[in-house]
């Protein structure tokens, strides 16, 4: 076993505020996935358990050879290990770890776990104390249950893309899984809460996160229906053609300038001084009606600078922002100066720079983060841990139940 394995046993730096708990992520994607990350970035000790094939999410396109972009941006500070669920030996073994672990968090889809005896009445009878994390794309009732849901289906289905495409389009997605991504911080959320309650009363319990919940609430401002009203009816909380991405002479730039304050603001500074003093534009409501007047004027003075120019001559005056490729949050000052980016090992890749830390504690800031795994990369040394001997261990690989 090299050093770097063993390492990896070990979270070096601070403690975090779930520093002592063990979380097993059985979960694919990123739903699951991210969600046990942002619980490894606040401490706790995460083994992720995958099937002989692999997380698919494994195999998705990247310009890296070695690995997935996408597997090790949402995998991080896992220990890595591969079970076959389906072989008798590869399921006893994992109920080993359950009996010690304090979460559990899967996305099967609601009739599997049974059928490999893993669902939440057999786990509980081992250990009362778990907190069992269902995540789905429909729940675990209903006609859907059974349906297998991925983020931009639930998006299409819940109406997101309907609101993100053009008045005279087509829907569009919005790309960037953000449907996975929210349902990732109520699995985080949800289960921190359940281990908060687990210390007043000593008992665990089940959790239930699906796809259609994280898109709904995502559009809970749009989701009110108000008696007297008619079922159809505009439900759009954009603010006009105003508040928007707008072309400068060099690159786009976001502007928001729905407060008065921020409206005189951009009138000001763009030398449209007659526009703040209109009382024809005197309120957000008045100038998405007459954004047609107002946006040709503003984009033909945005022309005098280019986005990055306008960033600085607004200043704190106007919220706005130039539109950035990714790529440049990698060394932006203030992602920097939060400790958002980090240098970060791999086993295989090497060092790279990634995102860490989603929310920042004063007192327990949590551990330095280290790279996801590779396939099985931990398995004999986290089962070693847990007093599986070389013998044991062994047999379950010739069995073909470990990896």
């Amino acid at each position: 076993m090299s050093d770097f394995s063993h390492s990896r046993l070990t979270r070096h730096g601070n403690s975090g505020p779930l520093s002592g708990i063990t979380v097993l992520d059985l979960s694919a994607y990123i739903a699951g996935p991210y969600g046990c990350a942002l619980l490894a970035d606040q401490g706790a000790r995460v083994i992720k358990i995958e099937p002989p094939t692999g997380d698919n999410l494994r195999k998705y396109p990247s310009t890296l050879e070695a690995e997935s972009r996408a597997f090790i941006g949402v995998n991080r500070s896992k220990l890595g290990v591969a079970l076959d669920l389906k072989q008798q030996a590869g399921r006893e073994a994992l109920l080993q770890l359950v009996r010690e672990a304090d979460v559990l968090v899967h996305n099967f889809r609601p009739s599997v776990p049974a059928r490999l005896g893993i669902a939440y009445e057999d786990l509980r009878a081992l250990n009362p104390r778990l907190i069992y994390c269902a995540v789905t794309g429909y729940g675990e009732t209903g006609p859907l249950k059974d349906k297998a849901g991925y983020d931009q289906v639930l998006q299409t289905m819940s109406g997101m893309c309907v609101a993100q495409g053009k008045a005279d389009g087509p829907p569009e997605v919005l790309y960037g899984s953000v449907v996975d991504y929210y349902a990732a911080s109520l699995v985080a959320g949800s289960v921190s809460s359940a281990l908060y309650e687990r210390e007043r009363t000593g008992e665990g319990q089940r959790i239930g996160v699906s796809l259609l919940r994280s898109a709904l609430a995502m559009q809970s401002a749009r989701l009110v229906w108000a008696g007297g009203e008619p079922r159809d009816l505009e439900r759009d909380m954009r603010s006009g053609g105003i508040t928007g991405i707008h072309p400068t002479r060099d690159g786009y730039l976001y502007l928001s300038a729905n407060t008065p304050h921020f409206w005189q603001a951009l009138c000001e500074k763009t030398g449209l001084l007659p526009l703040a003093e209109d009382e024809r534009f005197d309120s957000v409501r008045k100038r998405a009606v007459h954004h047609q007047e107002i946006v040709p004027q503003l984009h033909e003075a945005l022309q005098a600078h280019s986005a990055l120019e306008w960033e600085d001559i607004f200043g704190e005056s106007v919220p706005c922002a130039a539109a950035r490729p990714v790529e440049s949050m990698f060394d932006f000052p203030q992602c920097l100066e939060e400790n958002m980016i980090e240098d970060i090992s791999h086993s295989t890749i090497g060092c790279y720079r990634g995102f860490t830390r989603a929310a920042s504690f004063s007192r327990t800031p949590g551990p330095d983060p280290f790279g996801a795994p590779a396939f099985g990369e931990d398995s004999s040394t986290v089962l070693e841990s847990y007093g599986f001997s070389t013998e044991q261990i062994q047999r379950l690989r010739d069995q073909g139940a470990l990896l």
